[in-house]
This record gives structure tokens, sequence and C-alpha cells, in this order.
């Protein structure tokens, strides 16, 4: 029985599923179509309640007062026509013709003319433009509760005029009045009025809304520059909320800056005790005769010290040093003079405009790293750097042995070595690419790691300018 119950109860919730997930689906769909931007978003906000409220005023207004003032005037009109009708059909041949034309003219504001017997014109077909005009659908409906006869109408008023004519059998009954008796001018002054301060309320709103996003801009730009580690030139500005974001970010970029401060100087005084005992070592060592575990202690202490620097500066972060415009070409043309004095072959390619403002010892230290670590398990290292639209790409090639892919991005963990992938022999501390990374992303780049066209592993550097 529960079963059945709980089957019956799906089988009730189905319809709500599927009207569920059509929902999402055109959410999402929406969502992908509309604009990203909170500037474009708030745009949206302003103007589409506003258009909606013109437009139905707009549909009000003219399916309401207008098409009832326009029938109620082609009503009139077609009252005027009928009577004049009734005239021309009842009155006998040899009546005054002169006598009614002037009644026409003076009481009805009309032009009447009796023609000779002839075919009616066929039935006018509105433009496009005209189709919102009420006035051919109201004057032929009044004309035909007032007119037993058959009658043609041109309502189009292309000159300020319209005429009907009546088919009394004996002849076509002329009539040709105002287009205005009939019709409201008033409406089109109306949707211009709508349509103008419609612009003008847009206009106003896109002026308001730039001066209120700016400031959300520059706040977002000062964040980046933080976290490039540019100098900020910043003052909170715009809206109280906005004003008491940037405050509050300025509050913590110092709370990160004396954070960094104390651990740099905690940093720096570990440093110099660490040193104080190597040096300790290497003079204890001095006093030692000659031997070949005195050689295996120096080369355990040099190798203390290698270790050492790495770890306080994978800590440090470099995050000291200020952004200066600097020349790519010429770090990485003094980093192929290094590796050539060590006796390591490197070939450097650049192309396009490589001046970039960034911190110059901690990317030359970032592309140093990824160059060693090519030249510890390859036995060729090309480096290329070019330019590619808001960005400036490094690429650092080797022959060597590459990493699996699921590697690639463990080998980013400190202190972590891939043994199966690299020679476990080699020295290292297994911070070099966690170091690189780590000033890539400084900078707002990152390092990816790839299949390198000579065979081995391509590391690239990927920094905005």
């Amino acid at each position: 029985m529960t079963i059945e119950i709980l089957t019956t109860v799906s089988l009730l919730l189905e319809p709500f599923r599927r009207i569920r997930a059509i929902w999402r689906r055109g959410a999402r769909a929406l969502a992908d179509v509309l604009p990203k931007g909170l500037y474009a978003r708030s745009l949206l906000i302003v103007i589409v309640p506003m258009v909606l409220l013109q437009t139905a005023v707009a549909y009000v207004f003219m399916q309401r007062h207008f098409d009832l003032v326009t029938h109620r005037l082609s009503a009139a009109v077609a009252r005027d026509v009928g009577a004049l009708t009734d005239l021309y059909r009842d009155l006998p041949r040899a009546a005054d013709d002169s006598r009614l034309r002037a009644i026409a003219s003076e009481r009805y504001r009309m032009i009447v003319e009796l023609m000779p017997p002839q075919p009616l014109p066929p039935r006018l077909t509105p433009r496009f433009y005209e189709l919102l005009d009420p006035l051919p659908r109201a004057l032929p409906s009044e004309l035909a509760d007032q007119i037993r006869e058959p009658f043609w109408v041109d309502p189009i008023g292309r000159s300020g005029l319209m005429e009907v004519r009546v088919d009394l059998g004996f002849g076509v009954l002329k009539i040709i009045t105002r287009r205005s008796l009939a019709y409201e001018p008033n409406a089109q002054i109306f949707i211009f009025w709508m349509i103008g301060a419609s612009i003008v309320l847009i206009i106003v709103a896109i002026l308001f809304l730039r001066n209120q996003i700016r400031p959300i801009l520059r706040l977002a730009a000062a964040a980046e520059d933080f976290g490039k580690g540019r100098d900020l030139d910043f003052k909170p500005r715009g809206a109280r909320e906005v004003r008491q974001a940037g405050y509050a970010f300025i509050e913590m970029k110092r709370r990160i800056e004396r954070a960094t401060e104390q651990r740099t100087a905690m940093l720096n005084g570990v440093s110099h005790d660490l040193r104080t005992i190597l040096t300790r070592f290497r003079l204890g060592l001095e006093v030692l005769d000659e031997s070949p575990e005195r050689e295996l202690l120096q080369a355990d202490i040099e190798e203390m010290k290698g270790m050492l620097e790495s770890y306080l500066a994978f800590a440090r972060g470099d995050g000291g040093e200020p952004t200066t415009q600097t020349n790519l070409r010429q770090t990485l043309e003094e980093l192929r003079d290094g590796a050539r004095r060590d006796g390591a072959p490197v070939t450097v390619a650049t192309s396009g405009d490589l001046n970039v403002k960034l911190r110059p010892l901690a990317m030359k230290r970032c592309i140093g790293n990824l160059v060693a670590n090519a030249q510890r398990y390859g036995q060729c290292v090309a480096v290329t750097a070019l330019r590619e639209g808001r960005f400036v790409v490094i690429n650092v090639d080797d022959d060597g042995p590459g990493i699996a892919p699921e590697h690639r991005e463990d080998v980013f963990r400190p202190f972590l070595r891939l043994d199966e992938a690299r020679n476990q022999d080699q020295g290292g501390s297994g911070l070099g690419l966690a170091i690189a990374r780590d000033i890539s992303r400084a900078h707002g780049g990152d390092i990816t790691l790839g299949v390198s066209p000579l065979g081995g592993l391509r590391a690239t550097i990927r920094i905005p300018v």
C-alpha cells in the first residue's frame, strides 16, 4: 500500500518536475544572453521597467482613449454623410443641387459632388505603419451603420483630407472632408512625447549609473594592482556602501602589509641565527685535518645553506620588491649569458613589445628556476617570449623525460619531487616550481606545464600587462 501511494505521489509530481526543469533551462539560456557586467545589468534594471510602463500606458491610451475618441468622431462624420445621402436620394432630381452643396459646406464642412453612375474604386490596402491607425477600421464600420447603399472610403488621408463615395444607383455621391473631423491628431504628439521623455530618462540613467559604477571599477583595479604588488593611489569615492567597501579594502591592505612585515622580520631573524650556526660549523671544519669525512661534512653544510636560502625565499615570497618597467628581452639575455658561463646551452627567442611593469628580480628568479629545472633534466633548453594581446607569454622548453599529465599539477606543491618522472639522484629542495608559480601568480598570471616541441617538458608563464 505504501509503495502504491509513493508511486501515485511521484506521478503527480512529475509535471511539476518537468516544469521546473524547463524553467531552469530557460533561466540558464536567458543568463547566457543577458550581459554579465554590472553597468549593463543596472541599465537593464532601469530601462526595462520604464519601457514596459511606457508600453502599457501607450497601449491603454491607443486601445481605450484613442480608439474611443476616434469611433465617436467617426460616428459623427458617418451621421453627416448619412444625412447628405438621404437628402440626395429622397429629394427630386430637379432639386437645387447648389443649395445642397452650400448646406454641406457651411453646416457639415464637406464638399459634395454628384457624379454620373460609375463603378466604385477598389478597396485600399493600408501600408504597414498605417495599421496602427484606428481610423481605417472605425470610419467604415460607422458608415455601414448609417448607409444602406454601397460605399467606398479612403481614410488614409495623405493630404489631410479623406474621401467617401456612395453609389445611389442614378449617380455616385462624392464627399470630401477633412480627416481631422474623424481623427484625434494629438495622439501622435502624445506618442512622440513619450518617446522623447524615455530617451531623456535613459540618457540621465546612463550618466548617473556611469558615475555610480566608476568607483566600483576603481576599487576592483586597486585590488588587482595590490595583488600584483603595484603602488596604489586609491581613495574611496561614490555611494556610502561603495566607500565603506573601499575603506574596508584599505584596512585589509594595511593588515596584510603589517603581517608581511612581521613575517619578513621573523624570517630575517631566523635566517641570521641559522647562518650564524652554519658559520660556526664551517669554522669548526676549518681547524680539522683534511679527510674524506671533512669533505662530506663541508658538502652537507653547503647543501644546508642552499636549502635554507630556498626555504626563506619561498616563505618570503619576494613581496617587498617594488614594480618597475622592465625589458623582459634584456632579462632573458642575462639569464642566457649566465647559463652559458656555467656551460649549459640555452637559446632565447623574443618577439613583440616586452616592456612590462613587474618586479624584475622576482620575475628573473621565476624564469631562472624554470631554466634551472630544464637544465637539470634536459640537454637542450629553449626560451621564447612573445606578446599576445594583453598578455606576455614565456615558454621554457627542454628535451628531458617530461612529466605525465596527471602529475603536472602535483609538482607545484612545495617539497614534492616526482621520483618516477625525474632523476632522484639530482639535488634540490623541491621548491623551484613552487616559488616560480608563487611569483607568477603574484603578478596576476600563472604557470602551466605541457608537452614541449623538443620532446620534453614545456613550462609556460602567462602574465597580464
